[in-house]
């Protein structure tokens, strides 16, 4: 099976990344995850660059780790489950460490660490049609990355029991309601939404990057994350070291006519093999940018 290709382009300032592995749903494996560190240290060595857009490819944003690599963590070494969640932890640590100001254009569903990598950027927009899942904790898996603390980060407390602790999915116009994203707009017209927003940041660089460390350095404690990381990241390896939780109810929702597409990407997340699993919303992205293009393959 093939893995997830991370693009970048720059375009008139702006850098887009985009994860494009269909066949994964933009799942993030090992390789994806070194893709993302090298994309990010070709935005920080081009001082042209004054905004970044994160997004995917297809009718997904992120499904979450990669299912082969959460199956391999499982009943391994307590140093293999640490390292091997370190090497997906870092990808999403780099993109919030990014000098530019950083936007996620939530093309289709966000889970797991996928939901983790929305999450970091300065900025969500989501497409209409977008739903964001946790799905860790109806799988028997403990969240990861410093999960519950960016779900609350953006949303507060109430989000990240609901989503992280309660297994609810969150749709566009909740994700907007409770400040976890700017705006919702169809999904045609969420590129281009995204662009207008990093407009005047790609004219001006120097200031973009200014406002970026003064954003992140004054509005929230960065060393808040960093110790969520370390709480849930024991939890979670234990969670990995035990035998498989399965999914004994019919439904995820407990309400076997749910008909909301919230509910439904809830029981797709849970009807599947792991906690990263998506909805998988149809939607097509529209043509990428001209530019500068670099693609990093598997």
């Amino acid at each position: 099976m093939a893995g997830t290709r991370v693009e970048l382009s720059v375009s008139s300032g702006t850098a887009r990344i985009t994860l494009d592995g269909p066949a994964t749903r933009n799942a993030l494996d090992a390789r994806a995850a070194a893709d993302l560190l090298a994309v990010c240290a070709e935005i920080e060595a081009d001082p042209g660059v004054g905004a970044a857009i994160i997004t995917g490819a297809g009718p997904a944003f992120c499904s979450g780790a990669d299912t082969r690599v959460l199956d391999g963590l499982r009943g391994g070494r307590p140093d293999e489950i640490h390292d091997g969640l370190e090497n997906l932890y870092a990808a999403f640590r780099r993109v919030a460490q990014l000098s530019v100001p950083t936007v996620a254009a939530i093309n289709g569903a966000a889970v797991g660490a996928g939901l983790n990598l929305a999450l970091v950027a300065d900025l969500r927009i989501v497409a209409s049609d977008a739903v964001l899942v946790s799905g860790f904790a109806r799988i028997g898996l403990h969240p990861g990355g410093g999960h519950l603390h960016l779900l609350a980060r953006a949303g507060g407390v109430g989000i990240a029991a609901a989503a992280g602790v309660f297994a609810r999915p969150i749709t566009a116009d909740q994700a907007v309601a409770a400040g976890l994203a700017w705006t919702a707009v169809p999904g045609a017209e969420l590129l281009a939404v995204a662009e207008q927003s990093v407009a005047h940041l790609a004219a001006d660089p120097p200031l973009a990057r200014a406002l970026a460390v003064t954003l992140r350095h004054t509005v929230a404690d960065a060393t808040a994350w960093e110790r969520a990381v370390e709480i849930e990241r024991g939890r979670q390896m234990w969670s990995l070291s035990r035998p498989r939780q399965v999914v004994t109810t019919g439904s995820c929702s407990g309400d076997a006519g749910s008909q909301t597409v919230a509910d439904k990407a809830e029981e797709e997340s849970c009807s599947g093999a792991t906690a990263d699993d998506d909805n998988a919303v149809r939607r097509r992205l529209s043509p990428a940018d001209p530019g500068r293009t670099s693609v990093r393959d598997h």
